[in-house]
């Protein structure tokens, strides 16, 4: 196909008039079970009047009918038509072209490898048109190969427990509104100084700490006064600000497309293995190995525009300072990035920490035009500047396996465990305290004898921190590593063979369904753990909350502890994947076990937040108000006594 037609295909596409039929065909469908793995499927529409569905063409590229599976362990045979098609010439192609019209009817054998679910879901594609519309079109059709199939799915699948009434916990406890609320208030101002310290960070780079005394020097000299040069440096702060604030808008979108969308995306196999790639390939050219630049022609274009007007000119100043820095700012942002999708709120977090990185790159110019004699104060650009990338680049290279380990983690492969991990961090803890103790050297640095003062600092404090490190490498009750608790993998994804997978020795499950079954044979209350593989948050409250003796005690004694784990990406059996519908009318693919768990999560409790704690009793009813990150032991404690009291109770 020419591209001048492919794009005349398109804006037909797009701009459909009022009479197309938006929905698409309306198919019918008929399965006939051959034996217990195989059925004749069938598939009617009829096609409205004026209207065609257009066979395959490979030259125009038309794929004609296509039947996609849901599941690999599904296949089809190719169609075979019981209508057939007919020739005629085309108005939007020009030629003759073979169109099914009036009705369209095939069918195909389909397979399936292992237990057959009760119904399946389809995409079907094709394309039709009329003498101005072409409308590609993908639809879902539902193929039901076992009677009953609704109510055998119902019955197995519980995602909506009427006795959870989140409005009316049989106790309140004050416990649990303070437990709660830390951790969507503090969270925000948690990742704004974080980005604010990222912003200092990047301040000290090579590719923004010399502009400031250049671009302070030209908003005092150029403006006509003083207070016009303040003023001028004021608005230069403030649009970078403004820049990087709006860098996180797209993602306030997403989120509210669907609550559970940036989760998803901070625990995609394939955008952490790539956020790994990224942050390897970022540490490699902070050592020095090459240059990261943006494509000139972006930059060019941005500064031609610094000189147009005021305010034009200065955002335009502000915009070509933040591409320009790209290769020094650029692993701090996605540092930010990736580390605000994977928390709660991941929009909101993520503007957070924009707000604060931007404003820590905007105080220094607006402050500066405020007390230009401060920039005597300044230390002169040296070689310092390539110490600090070096080590960011060390810092960068230890980040990037968290974005393995994430990816590990949520597919289960078993490559970084944890001991493996903290072992990767204390190789590279070594390799930074022997740079920055002078043994270690690169080939572009000019090393200065003897070493400042500051640099020996900051070399034992890292020689300090990788022998705090090394007890995480044993079997041992040292391996516990408090300080960086959520970083590396859990406890129990360990080298080392653990009696069971409970942690700490809980009566413990992965399933709600078992949970509820243990609970009743055992008496003991439920306790729910939303959870996630790459939940920092999760990774602290289980090493730093539950392993206190005072909890840990009354979890093992009174507990079943069911912990459902949102971001799992283990694919569910084909005959336990359905498509669900939410109390708000929106239609979601069950596929894999965290989809499961994060429907039943926003569907019981309105909220998609990692750890998400919530007690009930053996009849499903809900004890006290759920909590979320509570790193207090005393009000963790009293909301676990709060609820048990009320399970307790007859």
């Amino acid at each position: 196909m020419n591209i001048r037609l492919f794009f005349s295909l398109l804006l037909l596409a797009f701009f459909q008039t009022a009479t197309a039929p938006d929905t698409g065909l309306q198919w019918r469908t008929s399965v006939e079970a051959l034996n217990d793995n195989q059925w004749k499927v069938t598939l009617h529409s009829a096609i409205p009047d004026g209207w065609h569905v257009y066979m395959a063409d490979e030259a125009e590229g038309l794929q004609g009918l296509k039947l996609t599976p849901p599941d690999p362990s599904v296949t089809f045979q190719p169609l075979q038509w019981i209508t057939q098609p007919t020739e005629i010439k085309d108005a939007i192609f020009e030629k003759n072209m073979q169109v099914f019209t009036g009705e369209i009817k095939a069918s195909a054998l389909l397979q399936i490898k292992g237990e057959a679910p009760p119904s399946l879901q389809l995409q079907v594609q094709y394309e039709m048109a009329d003498k101005e519309n072409f409308l590609p079109q993908d639809q879902k059709v539902q193929l039901v190969l076992k009677e009953g199939a609704a109510e055998a799915s119902g019955k197995t699948t519980r995602l909506l427990i009427p006795s959870i009434q989140l409005d009316a916990p049989r106790q309140n406890c004050d416990a649990a509104s303070a437990a709660s609320a830390p951790d969507s208030e503090s969270g925000l101002g948690h990742i704004f100084l974080l980005g604010f310290i990222g912003g200092l960070v990047a301040l000290l780079t090579p590719c923004v700490f010399p502009m400031i005394p250049l671009t302070v020097s030209f908003f005092t000299k150029q403006s006509q006064n003083r207070r016009k040069g303040v003023f001028n440096a004021g608005m230069y702060g403030f649009f970078i600000l403004l820049i990087y604030i709006l860098l996180s808008l797209p993602f306030h979108f997403l989120d509210s497309l669907n609550p559970e969308i940036l989760n998803s995306i901070s625990t995609n196999v394939y955008l952490n293995v790539f956020f790994f790639l990224v942050f390897v390939f970022f540490a490699l050219s902070f050592f020095g190995l090459f240059e990261i630049t943006l494509p000139s022609s972006i930059s060019n274009k941005a500064d031609s525009k610094s000189g147009a007007g005021n305010m034009v000119g200065i955002f335009f100043m502000a915009l070509t300072l933040a591409l320009v820095s790209f290769s020094c700012t650029g692993p701090i942002l996605g540092s930010l990035l990736a580390g605000s999708l994977s928390t709660n709120g991941g929009a909101m977090q993520l503007t957070s920490g924009m707000a604060g990185f931007g404003l820590a790159l905007a105080l220094p110019f607006a402050v500066f035009a405020l007390f230009p004699n401060w920039l005597n104060s300044l230390p002169k650009s040296g070689g310092w500047l390539t110490t600090v990338k070096i080590v960011l680049g060390f810092l960068e290279l230890g980040l990037a396996f968290k974005f393995l380990s994430n990816a590990d983690l949520v597919m289960h492969w078993g490559l970084l465990k944890r001991e493996i991990f903290i072992g990767i961090w204390v190789v590279i803890g070594i390799g930074l305290t022997l740079y920055l103790f002078g043994i270690l050297k690169f080939k572009h640095e000019y090393l200065k004898k003897p070493l400042p003062k500051l640099r020996i600092s900051f070399g034992v404090i890292t020689a300090l921190f990788t022998l705090y490190l090394m007890p995480g490498l044993t079997n041992t009750p040292y391996a516990n590593l408090s300080l960086i608790s959520g970083f590396p993998p859990p406890l129990y994804y360990s080298i080392y063979q653990k009696d069971n997978n409970c942690i700490y020795g809980l009566d413990c499950t992965d399933d709600y369904e078992e949970g509820i079954r243990k609970a009743k044979a055992t008496g003991k209350a439920v306790l729910l753990d939303f959870t996630g593989y790459a939940c920092v948050n999760c990774r602290r409250m289980e090493e730093n909350v539950w392993t206190r003796p005072e909890v840990l005690s009354l979890m093992k004694e009174k507990f079943v502890v069911v912990s459902l784990y949102v971001d799992d990406k283990k694919k569910l059996p084909l005959a336990e994947q359905f498509t669900y519908t939410t109390r708000d009318g929106m239609e979601r693919d069950i596929k894999t076990v965290g989809d499961k768990w994060a429907v039943f999560e926003t569907e019981n409790f309105r909220n998609n937040a990692q750890p998400l704690y919530a007690i009930l009793n053996s009849d499903e009813e809900l004890m006290n108000e759920p909590v979320g990150y509570t790193p207090d032991v005393a009000a963790y404690l009293n909301w676990l006594r709060c609820g048990l009291e009320a399970a307790e109770k007859k």
